[in-house]
């Protein structure tokens, strides 16, 4: 299996972040990160801020969770924060011991201007957007990762990043990403061509925030003053 199935809509903001989507793949820290040569205080980087990203994400999940009135619909969400939350940090818990970072050190971080921006985006359309816009900001963040999962083959148990390489194409992780389309497409079936447009609008957003989380983890950024 190379790739998820995807619905109509979800075909259609694939296709308009095309280019972002690609660039993801290419960039230098994802290249580096699949064979092997990303340098450590780069992945420590990378982690830490990463950590932080998912905070945000939980929150998306969990206001999107509301606005859901099935309760499989309510409990998936949740389930979902719970896993950004939970399962995640168990992962940046691993490699902080590895890395040289704490729980603390995560809790005391200073966002990158790129982190809060991408954060920010997801929250704020979870609080203000229409349903199908809200999933359309948070869906390419496990679509893109599980599309590297599934590029990669078989890894090399010996690689360097592995237990972290293998998350995202593990089957359950896969899974996930695809109920989650499941989510957007049924929200777009019931959205207006308005919604739509702001919702794939989104999505490409999000699509471009992906690299440039790549990007900022690869060049350490910080605030310019």
């Amino acid at each position: 299996m190379t790739s998820i199935e995807q619905g109509p809509f979800a075909a259609r903001c694939r296709k308009a972040a095309a280019d972002a989507w690609q660039a993801s793949h290419a960039h230098p820290f994802v290249q580096a990160l699949v064979d092997g040569s990303l340098d450590a205080e780069r992945f420590r980087f990378y982690q830490m801020q990463d950590a932080r990203y998912l905070e945000a994400f939980a929150d998306a999940c969990s206001l999107i969770s509301v606005r859901h009135v099935e309760p499989d619909a309510k409990l998936w969400f949740i389930d979902a924060a719970r896993l950004s939350m939970v399962v995640e940090r168990q992962l940046h818990e691993e490699y902080g011991r590895t890395l040289g970072y704490t729980a603390d050190d995560i809790r005391h971080l200073e966002l990158t201007p790129n982190n809060r921006a991408y954060g920010n985006h997801v929250v704020v359309l979870a609080q203000t957007g229409s349903l199908v816009e809200a999933l359309g900001a948070l869906t390419p963040c496990p679509w893109l990762y599980t599309d590297i999962g599934m590029q990669m083959g078989m890894i090399d148990p010996d690689h360097r990043w592995a237990n972290w390489l293998r998350t995202y194409a593990d089957p359950g992780f896969v899974t996930y990403t695809a109920e989650l389309l499941q989510y957007l497409e049924r929200a777009a079936a019931y959205a207006g061509a308005d919604e739509l447009r702001r919702a794939e609008e989104a999505f490409v957003t999000s699509v471009r925030y992906e690299w440039m989380f790549w990007d900022q983890a690869w060049k350490k950024q910080d605030w310019p003053v």
